[in-house]
């Protein structure tokens, strides 16, 4: 997370800090630390800091949504290569195929 962060001498400087428990003090640094001229950013702060635990949750996936936009990707593309099957089974089992890389084994595609 990259805070605001201000010298002795007045002077702000983008930090960049990680961590959650570093999360939480940017967020709190934002909700607190700002001139008065700030309003935008002190609210966007409170706003933070009362959702600060989804905001924080949000970073601590651990997995990768790679691998389903991998087979997004293939579905779309044959979506978009596909003229329309009148048949619903038709398609599923089409995508089911495409998906699943099974064109290589199966000799009818």
């Amino acid at each position: 997370m990259v805070v605001l962060s201000r010298h002795d001498c007045g002077v702000w400087e983008s930090v960049e800090i990680r961590g959650k428990e570093a999360d939480e003090k940017g967020i709190n640094s934002l909700r607190k630390g700002l001139p008065a001229r700030m309003d935008e950013l002190a609210q966007l702060g409170h706003t933070l800091w009362r959702r600060r635990k989804n905001v924080l949750a949000s970073f601590n996936i651990g997995a990768s949504n790679g691998p389903v936009e991998a087979i997004n990707g293939r579905l779309e593309h044959l979506r978009g290569i596909t003229l329309g099957f009148r048949n619903l089974n038709h398609y599923i089992l089409r995508c089911l195929i495409q998906a699943g890389q099974l064109q290589r084994k199966i000799n009818v595609l």
